[in-house]
């Protein structure tokens, strides 16, 4: 299935399947792919962080993996000794290898909000995070 992730900025990136298969603009992309399915987002589509340094405190591993996805991160750097909080990473697809958006590479977003606040996640073309 074809999704088009849209930003109020005008810029949209087109995921088919785990992958990104086109960048530009919102109107572009609907005109080609009139039947793709439109997620539109209040704020700005750009690749997923990329986390380094200690993950954040939580009471459990998925939990410290959650609060990554809270934040826009799609990517670590380094392994953590704890296995089960590799194990929680490996789970949720959480790639060691920062994002880009470009066609062909794995559909890992996030959409920023005006104030900076993560209004979405995606990992590998999965929603993984929405605010509220």
């Amino acid at each position: 299935m074809l999704t088009i992730h849209a930003g109020t900025d005008g810029g949209a990136v087109l995921v088919e399947g785990d992958r990104i298969a086109a960048v530009g603009g919102t109107e572009a992309l609907r005109e080609a792919h009139p039947g793709a399915r439109v997620r539109q987002w209040t704020g700005t589509v750009g690749p997923g962080l990329t986390h380094s340094g200690a993950l954040p405190e939580a009471s459990s591993p998925r939990e410290r993996v959650h609060a990554l996805l809270r934040r826009g991160v799609t990517a670590v750097t380094g392994t953590p000794a704890d296995p089960a909080l590799r194990e929680a990473l490996e789970r949720a697809a959480v790639s060691r290898v920062p994002a880009t958006l470009a066609p062909g590479a794995r559909a890992d977003l996030a959409v920023v909000g005006g104030s900076g606040e993560c209004v979405a996640t995606v990992i590998a073309g999965r929603l993984v995070h929405r605010r509220a």
